[in-house]
């Protein structure tokens, strides 16, 4: 058994080049021994999110507080709020973040496969995260 304790890894700011707006990035756990998953708890402030990007295996989100924002490639937005889980299929081109009047925070759960956990792809622009702006 092992026990890792909360608040035993620093934050870190969501880097520039993932992410649009201030996202916070809290790890929980990373893959162990034979074990393939790692999560995190990441905070999107309202207008946050990430870049357009695909997982090996797939990713699963557990939205734990506010309101937020996923979309899949070819897909509608859709809201997501605190108790929804959110699963994109292996390679499903994707991203999500906060709305752009709330914040959200969700745990990601994605498994490594060959040392791959994400591909990043493009930043979400304007107006495909809020179609309706008049930006």
């Amino acid at each position: 058994m092992d026990i890792t304790r909360g608040c035993s890894e620093p934050s870190v700011e969501g880097p520039d080049e993932y992410f649009t707006g201030n996202a916070r990035i809290d790890p929980l756990f990373d893959p162990q021994d034979e074990a393939r998953a790692a999560a995190a708890s990441v905070t999107f402030e309202p207008g946050a999110r990430t870049a357009w990007h695909t997982h090996p295996l797939g990713q699963r989100l557990i939205v734990t507080n506010g309101c937020g924002l996923v979309q899949r490639e070819g897909g509608e937005i859709e809201q997501i709020r605190a108790g929804d889980v959110v699963w994109f299929p292996p390679g499903e081109k994707h991203w999500h973040g906060a709305t752009p009047d709330n914040a959200m925070t969700h745990i990601a759960i994605q498994e490594e496969q060959d040392g791959e956990v994400v591909t990043w792809l493009d930043h979400v622009t304007s107006e495909e995260y809020d179609p309706n702006s008049e930006s």
